[in-house]
């Protein structure tokens, strides 16, 4: 009777390590990279704030949230695509967060001015958080219900959360045009008032530098 039971509790044993292992085994990956999309006016200004953060891998411009397949700038710049300026931002999720990402983008546009970032003006410069997944839906919905109950602003927030759609990378002298281009992007930049705006809106906290 005791070397019967003793082969049981080890077949026992035996068998939780097995299920035990197969547990272990059917846990997701965490995946090596992931993509954020945003909207906050000229695209060339949207990449600097995220090409300076840890973890951030790429940072690509182009319009996304249309109706018109393969625009151009020529056709986003009209209004009639329904596109809007956007980059795609390519990071690792084990260096940096989805939610820091959220973080610095709130930071680096208008939320208060709909169909419009600065001097530029229309729907192809409407501010949107394009999330891909119920994850980031949530968390994007939560980052704008704090800022509304923060009371910073007096104003209605207009930035847009909608599911991502197509993303159509922006011509390749788009591309880094703030380092290809760097007296012309601040020339740009400073005429747009771009900066001013910021630190209207965000005081010390404009550009998103800080947690």
């Amino acid at each position: 009777m005791g070397t019967r039971r003793t082969l049981f509790a080890g077949l026992a044993i035996a068998a939780g390590l097995g299920l035990s292992a197969v547990g272990f085994a059917q846990q997701p990956a965490k995946p090596a990279t992931a993509t954020a999309i945003f909207a906050g006016g000229c695209f060339w200004c949207m990449e600097p704030p995220f090409d300076a953060l840890p973890g951030v891998i790429s940072t690509t411009s182009g319009y996304t949230s249309g109706h018109t397949v393969d625009p151009t700038y020529q056709s986003t710049s009209s209004g009639k695509t329904g596109h809007t300026e956007a980059v795609k931002i390519v990071y690792d999720p084990s260096k940096v967060s989805y939610e820091k990402l959220l973080h610095v983008f709130w930071r680096n546009h208008d939320p208060l001015t709909a169909n419009a970032q600065f001097c530029d003006r229309g729907s192809q410069y409407r501010a949107g958080i394009y999330f891909g997944s119920e994850e980031e839906r949530k968390l994007a919905q939560a980052s704008k219900a704090e800022l509304e109950k923060s009371g910073r602003f007096k104003s209605k927030i207009t930035t847009e959360i909608v599911a991502q759609t197509a993303f159509y990378n922006a011509e390749d002298y788009h591309q880094d045009y703030y380092q290809k281009n760097p007296i012309r992007y601040k020339i740009y930049r400073s005429g747009c008032g771009r900066d001013r705006r910021l630190n209207e809106l965000w005081g010390a906290e404009a550009g998103g530098g800080q947690s």
